[in-house]
């Protein structure tokens, strides 16, 4: 009876909560990778990292990918043991040849295994098994709006059902979908000065952050048409250099505001901050406290805030 009364409680703390799971931040100031709760616990946490841009649950929920921007490379880390495996780069060189990245952003293992990886300033998305690229979008160091021969400087390689892939060009602000195949089905130019991390959402239509300051969360249609949008222009609620936006179950956004070193969740309804995480322009290590934070992952919570790793799945 008292498990029972004990998961009950939990749910219903989840069900009223902005946040209905946990969040896994990329604190990439820090070095590190928390997964905070909605009552701002850590759960679990990680260091030892360089510029650790993103974090994403691998499929099965044992390993965490993170994409070491600055650093160069891409790597696995073990949720129990934390141990750290280099997937792909040479770590503090940049250049174009085998096992060489420069700035790679937003990597993702994929159910088949295959490594993705938006390789940002040789302008192409890699698709990488057992350390070797198997497929390429892009053409290396080639930067140019014209895909899927070529693309502009990348920093979104988001997956979609069906094997393609929803990539952010940040020169023309364009947003392509390609296929599987590795067809252009469509491209937009969405209204953001930086578009960044572009997420698919139900209906066709794009959740992107415009990675600015003051920034901006947009939802738009595939025609670039404006159906949501948050971004105060001043004041607690303003946005400084937000990197990405989630879409939470319960229809509310979080998104990394990176350089106001906080995580916040924004009710679309209300059009305002509902939780946050961080305090706005003081960056730390202590509770409550991150430094640039510039990636996430939604983690759902079973009874006793226990991580349901294995439920996270991209797509």
């Amino acid at each position: 009876m008292i498990r029972l009364l004990t998961a009950l409680a939990s749910a219903i703390s989840l069900h009223a909560s902005p946040l209905p799971g946990a969040l896994l931040i990329a604190d990439r100031g820090n070095d590190r990778i928390l997964l905070v709760d909605p009552q701002k616990h850590v759960l679990w946490r990680t260091g030892g990292l360089t510029f650790d841009d993103d974090s994403f649950v691998e499929p099965g929920g044992k390993s965490i990918v993170s994409n070491e921007e600055e650093g160069q490379a891409i790597v696995s880390i073990d949720i129990r043991s934390g141990a750290h495996t280099y997937l792909y780069g040479t770590p503090g060189i940049r250049g174009t040849q085998a096992n060489h990245l420069n700035t790679p952003d937003d990597a993702y293992v994929l159910p088949n295994g295959t490594l993705t990886v938006a390789d940002a300033y040789n302008c192409r998305i890699l698709f990488i098994r057992a350390h070797r690229i198997v497929r390429q979008i892009g053409t290396t160091a080639v930067c140019r709006h014209d895909p899927p021969r070529y693309l502009g400087a990348v920093n979104g390689d988001t997956p979609l059902p069906g094997g393609g892939v929803l990539v952010s060009e940040i020169q023309g602000s364009w947003i392509d979908d390609i296929s599987a195949s590795g067809k252009l089905r469509w491209d937009v130019q969405a209204p953001v000065s930086y578009p960044s991390d572009p997420q698919p959402l139900s209906g066709g239509r794009i959740l992107l952050a415009d990675y600015a300051s003051p920034g901006a969360v947009l939802i738009i249609d595939r025609r670039g048409k404006v159906l949501w949008r948050y971004g105060p222009a001043s004041g607690r609620g303003a946005l400084d250099h937000p990197s990405l936006a989630l879409m939470l179950p319960n229809g509310d956004v979080a998104i990394n505001d990176d350089y106001r070193d906080r995580v916040v969740i924004v009710d679309p309804r209300k059009n305002r901050i509902v939780w946050e995480y961080g305090a706005p322009n003081r960056p730390g290590t202590g509770p409550d406290r991150l430094k640039i934070p510039d990636g996430m992952d939604f983690v759902p919570l079973g009874p006793a805030n226990t991580p349901l790793w294995a439920a996270v799945h991209h797509p």
